[in-house]
């Protein structure tokens, strides 16, 4: 009876902590490095993949804001509550430390009773657009863990974007959209990060779901970080080795996650209305309460801690690793090439550790030389050719030379010496490398310049508009050959006179030139809509012309041939100059 109500009560505990736990114990936490085992051999050391724990990014960014003017209270000012747009009595004076919304007020810890926050001036200049940049530096590649949450004090901007950069802010690509009209603002159709699949979900996308406006209870704005993962890990994020086998294997998904900055653009502050309030612009503003970034240093699963020193994260790499992310092997440890740990097998993962080098252990360096394809030499009898290759030999001497002028940078350990042409060349080159010492980037990356030759992350995917470039390759400032019409670093924006649609397209119709006539409005810049008696490109011909039914009694033929001869004289006097009589 015991036994029977003791599995009982096992079975019911079981239940109830697979409902409350959100995340299960069985995929590890990667929280140690190595372990020390018994064997037949003695106690020897276990090596696993292991990673720092997830954190509060903020406590280690910098902010910058562009313009850096752009904070209220200097000179002091007063705006509008946000409760009641016409109630505008607050004050904010960067010289009263009780009035004053500096940008630390972002990430201070004081929780919302009192309030805190950063606020910008109020669109006093309108109707120059008030716009703002806050950009979030770590000097060091992270890896996001949760969602970004960004809670405004003021509403939420009506355009907005959030970008990240992979090479310290010298290039920025999308992250998000919001807009409260998607296709006005952005000229992209609007969706939700839960129409996107498994096969979609690095695509950018542009929501409405957070822009809606000035109201006060709509604070908050969400970049889905764990909704994207729960693509791969289920909705509770229980098969977690589904999602770590697609990190492991796709790069661009583990790059996706990863950033080393981020830039919040704040485009047009929340209105409300469809036009903006001249008379009360001290409406008009952003003030940010809470940012929050969790994630993890990136340390290539060789490192359990992160250490924060000097105003700069660094990794504490094991695994015979080095490096501000444990990106390659130390001196003397590079009996084989580098690699990232493995989140698998679950749970201990693997280490790839670096091992030492044969050199450094006392046996003489071996060189693994590779023929050239003697074919390609053009030699016309190859049997005559190769036996002499063959046997031709390189004292020790000669090897270690060749040894040394194989240098690769990290990026592969296989070298080649072509007797032939005596020259030594890379085999095999890694990280998006290439060239005789890997020393250039593969077509499609350009040449981070923040980083060292030897760091993995020295090449930088284009990331060219497939749209709006000519093709994937860029120049060596990143910047990629657009099409006719489109402009930006990425050819993902479009010159004055054209408009997004599948691309640059040349405007059919706008506000400016290209007006639509009798009564036709211009829809998207991609046509006009005529109204129901007219017809043609700018709606500038008579419906009933195409049928050749005008004059016959339709009620919207062709004016007669008299009234005709009037208009035409009467248009004819308007764009004349004056008589002097």
């Amino acid at each position: 009876m015991y036994l029977s109500r003791f599995l009982s009560i096992h079975a019911l505990w079981v239940t109830v902590s697979s409902v409350m736990q959100p995340y299960p114990l069985v995929w590890g936490h990667y929280d140690v490095c190595k372990t020390q085992i018994y064997t037949e051999e003695g106690k020897v050391w276990d090596y696993m993949a292991c990673q720092p724990e997830s954190t509060d990014m903020t406590k280690y960014l910098k902010v910058k804001l562009d313009p850096p003017d752009i904070t209220c209270g200097d000179p002091p000012e007063t705006f509008c509550a946000m409760g009641n747009p016409y109630m505008c009595n607050n004050e904010c004076d960067a010289s009263t430390p009780e009035l004053a919304h500096p940008p630390e007020l972002m990430f201070d810890f004081e929780g919302r009773h009192p309030s805190t926050f950063w606020q910008s001036a109020t669109w006093k200049e309108y109707p120059k657009p008030l716009q703002v940049n806050i950009t979030l530096s770590w000097s060091k590649t992270i890896e996001l863990t949760d969602n970004i949450v960004i809670t405004f004090e003021s509403g939420r901007p009506d355009q907005m974007i959030l970008e990240k950069s992979l090479d310290y802010g010298r290039t920025w690509q999308p992250y998000q959209y919001y807009a409260t009209d998607c296709l006005d603002a952005f000229h992209m159709d609007p969706k939700s990060v839960k129409d996107l699949s498994q096969h979609t979900v690095l695509e950018i996308i542009c929501t409405e779901e957070y822009s809606t406006g000035y109201t006060t209870n709509s604070k908050i704005i969400h970049f889905e970080i764990k909704d994207r993962f729960a693509f791969f890990a289920g909705p509770r994020l229980r098969n977690m080795a589904s999602l770590y086998g697609q990190l492991d294997t796709t790069k661009k998904l583990r790059d996706f996650f990863t950033v080393t900055d981020l830039r919040i653009r704040l485009l047009r502050p929340a209105v409300g209305e469809i036009f903006v309030d001249e008379l009360h612009l001290a409406r008009y503003f952003y003030a940010i309460s809470d940012i929050k970034v969790r994630g993890r240093c990136k340390c290539n699963l060789h490192a359990t801690v992160c250490v924060y020193d000097n105003s700069k994260l660094t990794c504490e790499c094991e695994h015979n690793t080095t490096g501000p992310d444990c990106g390659k092997c130390k001196k003397n440890y590079q009996g084989r090439p580098w690699s990232p740990g493995s989140y698998l097998p679950i749970p201990k993962g693997t280490a790839n550790t670096c091992i030492p080098s044969i050199s450094s252990i006392g046996t003489p360096p071996k060189f693994n030389r590779i023929w050239p394809n003697i074919s390609s030499l053009e030699v016309p009898n190859p049997k005559q050719v190769a036996p002499k290759l063959a046997l031709s030999t390189v004292s020790s001497v000669q090897v270690a030379n060749h040894k040394r002028d194989c240098e690769c940078f990290g990026h592969s350990n296989r070298c080649s010496y072509i007797d032939l042409l005596n020259t030594v060349i890379c085999v095999s080159c890694k990280h998006n490398t290439r060239g005789q010492h890997c020393e250039l980037c593969r077509l499609g990356y350009f040449r981070n310049a923040s980083a060292q030759l030897d760091d993995e992350n020295v090449c930088i995917e284009c990331y060219c508009n497939p749209l709006g470039s000519i093709h994937d390759r860029c120049n060596g400032s990143g910047f990629c050959e657009c099409k006719t019409g489109t402009t930006g670093p990425k050819c993902d924006e479009c010159l004055p006179g054209n408009s997004w649609h599948y691309g640059c397209q040349p405007n059919v119709c706008d506000n400016e030139l290209l007006h639509c006539q009798n009564g036709g409005t211009c829809h998207n810049n991609v046509r006009c809509l005529c109204p129901a008696a007219y017809t043609g490109i700018l709606c500038e011909k008579l419906r009933c012309e195409e049928a050749g039914s005008c004059g016959s009694g339709s009620g919207q033929g062709a004016p007669p041939h008299g009234s005709r001869a009037l208009l035409l004289l009467t248009t004819l006097l308007g764009t004349a100059s004056p008589l002097v009589f």
